[in-house]
C-alpha cells in the first residue's frame, strides 16, 4: 500500500497536492491541512450504497402515506423539526460550547415514549459523567443506554446489536474510522463518519442526532459537505451567560426553516418558553426614552420584542454606530432617512441599537420601531408604553406594507397593547380589532406629527 500526502481545506474540502496559503476553492486563508492517504489494494475497496437492492420506480407508482412523527416532549423542538422526529432522519445540531446541546438531547431522551429504545454514544464524556448530569436533570429513563466510544468499527457493531429507535452521537468531530489515516476531526474523518451514519440511519430507519462543534465564526466545524449530507441542520444560539436559548433550523427536509424554539436555562435544565413575547418583554422600563416595541415573524409565529436605542454626544470626529440583534446596514440607512426626510441630525451623536433578550430581527418590518426608538432617544421623549410599531421604511420616507399583519396585531392585542402603527397600504383589507387601536400612515412624517 502506498502513502501520499495531500492538503485539504477545512472549510470546503478542496484537495490540493501542495500546501497553499489561500484555498483555491473557497478563498479562505490558512485552512489547508495536511492529510496522509493510504491507497487500498486493487479490489480491496468496496463502495457502500444506500438501499442497493432497490429498483427504479415510476413516479406515479410510488405510494405516499403520512409520515410517522415521534414527539420529543418539547413543543418548541417539535415545531423546529417540523412536527417531531422522523424515523430514519439524520439531524445535525450545532452550537457554542456550553450552550446546552448535550443537555437538550439528554432531556429529550428522558421525554421519549418508554417504547422507544435510545442509544447515546458519547466521545467526550464517560458514562459516569452523563449519569451525574441525568441525575441533576432528574432523568430516569428505562430504555436509555450510554456507550462511550470513538472508534467507528465498535460503534457500528453496537448499533447493529442494540437496534435503537433513536441514536445520538456526541460529537461527530470526535469519532474516527481506523481505516483512514488522518486524525479525528479532520475533513476526511468527518466526511466518512457522516456518510456512515447517514447510511445506517436510512437503511435501519434509525432517527440519528449528530452533535457538531462550531468554529469561532459560528459555523459548524468541518467541510460544508457535512451540512449537505444530513436532512436537518439545527443551530442552538444564545449567549452563555444569558438565560434564553434559541434553536432554529438552517436546513430542514421535513419542515419549514423559518421556525424557532425558545428555551430558558435553569438549574433543572432547559425549560421551553411557550410565549416568547411575554418573556422578552418582562422587565421593560416604564417612561424611559429610546424604547419601542416591534413585532417580527419567526416562521408562522409573531414575536414581540423591545428595541432600545441610545443617542449620546460623541467625543470623537467620527461618531460610533453599533447594532445588536438588527442589521447594522439597515440602521445606517434609517439614520440617513432621518437626516434627509425628517431633518433630525445625528452626525454629532453616537448611536447604539439593541434588541433585548438576544433575539435577531432581520426582516424590514422592524424598521419603523427602530426609527421611533432612535428619535425618542434623540429628543429624550418616551413613547407610549402601549404602542407597537410595524412597517418597512423606504428611502423616500414612505412606509411599505408587510406580510402577516393581522397575526402581528392579534399578538399585540393579546398581550394588552392599546395602539398599533402600521403602513397605510396594509389598512385597506384589515379586519377590525376591538381592544387595540390600529393607526395607518403613508410616511414617517405623519407618524412623528401624530406622536
Amino acid at each position: 500500500m502506498k502513502q501520499k500526502s495531500i492538503f485539504v481545506c477545512a472549510d470546503c474540502g478542496t484537495e490540493s497536492p501542495k500546501w497553499m496559503g489561500k484555498c483555491p476553492g473557497c478563498g479562505a486563508w490558512n485552512t489547508m491541512n495536511e492529510e496522509v492517504i493510504v491507497d487500498a489494494p486493487k479490489g480491496g475497496h468496496k463502495a457502500t450504497t444506500i438501499g442497493s437492492s432497490a429498483k427504479p420506480s415510476l413516479l406515479q407508482e410510488i405510494s405516499i402515506s403520512e409520515e410517522t412523527r415521534i414527539p420529543t416532549g418539547f413543543q418548541e423542538l417539535d415545531r423546529v423539526l417540523g412536527g417531531g422526529i422522523v424515523p430514519g432522519s439524520l439531524v445535525l445540531l450545532g452550537g457554542d460550547p456550553g450552550i446546552g446541546k448535550s443537555t437538550i438531547l439528554l432531556q429529550m431522551c428522558g421525554n421519549l415514549d418508554k417504547s422507544k429504545k435510545v442509544l447515546y454514544i458519547s466521545g467526550e464524556e464517560s458514562p459516569r459523567q452523563i449519569k451525574l448530569r441525568a441525575d441533576r436533570l432528574q432523568i430516569d429513563s428505562q430504555n436509555l443506554k450510554i456507550y462511550s466510544e470513538t472508534n467507528m468499527t465498535n460503534i457500528i457493531s453496537c448499533i447493529y446489536q442494540e437496534r435503537p429507535d433513536i441514536l445520538i452521537v456526541d460529537s461527530v468531530q470526535t469519532m474516527f474510522n481506523p481505516d483512514i489515516s488522518p486524525a479525528p476531526g479532520s475533513v476526511s474523518q468527518i466526511r466518512d463518519v457522516a456518510a456512515t451514519m447517514m447510511r445506517i440511519a436510512k437503511e435501519e430507519s434509525i432517527a440519528t442526532f449528530l452533535v457538531g462543534h462550531v468554529t469561532k465564526e459560528g459555523s459548524i466545524a468541518g467541510p460544508k459537505i457535512l451540512e449537505h449530507i444530513v436532512d436537518s441542520v439545527l443551530y442552538f444560539e444564545g449567549e452563555q451567560h444569558r438565560a434564553y436559548r434559541i434553536i432554529r433550523a438552517i436546513k430542514n427536509r421535513f419542515g419549514s426553516t423559518n421556525e424557532i424554539g425558545v428555551f430558558e436555562m435553569s438549574a433543572e435544565g432547559l425549560v421551553e418558553i411557550q410565549n416568547p413575547s411575554m418573556a422578552l418583554l418582562s422587565g421593560r422600563p416604564e417612561g424611559e426614552a429610546g424604547s419601542c416595541i416591534l413585532c417580527t415573524m419567526e416562521g408562522t409565529r409573531p414575536v414581540l420584542a423591545e428595541v432600545q436605542a441610545l443617542a449620546a454626544p460623541t467625543n470623537f470626529g467620527n461618531p460610533r454606530r453599533m447594532a445588536t440583534g438588527v442589521d447594522l446596514s439597515r440602521v445606517l440607512m434609517i439614520l440617513a432617512v432621518m437626516e434627509k426626510r425628517l431633518g433630525i441630525h445625528v452626525s454629532s451623536r453616537d448611536i447604539y441599537v439593541n434588541v433585548v433578550g438576544g433575539l435577531r430581527m432581520m426582516e424590514p418590518a422592524v424598521d419603523l420601531g427602530i426609527l421611533l426608538a432612535i428619535v425618542s432617544s434623540v429628543r429624550n421623549k418616551p413613547l407610549d408604553s402601549g404602542l407597537v410599531a410595524i412597517g418597512e421604511v423606504g428611502l423616500a420616507g414612505e412606509l411599505r406594507s408587510c406580510n402577516f399583519l393581522e397575526n402581528r396585531i392579534a399578538e399585540a392585542e393579546k398581550l394588552g397593547f392599546t395602539r398599533c402603527l402600521i403602513p397605510k397600504a396594509n389598512g385597506k383589507k384589515l379586519k377590525k380589532f376591538d381592544k387595540i387601536e390600529v393607526c395607518t400612515y403613508s410616511n414617517i412624517k405623519q407618524v412623528l406629527e401624530d406622536l
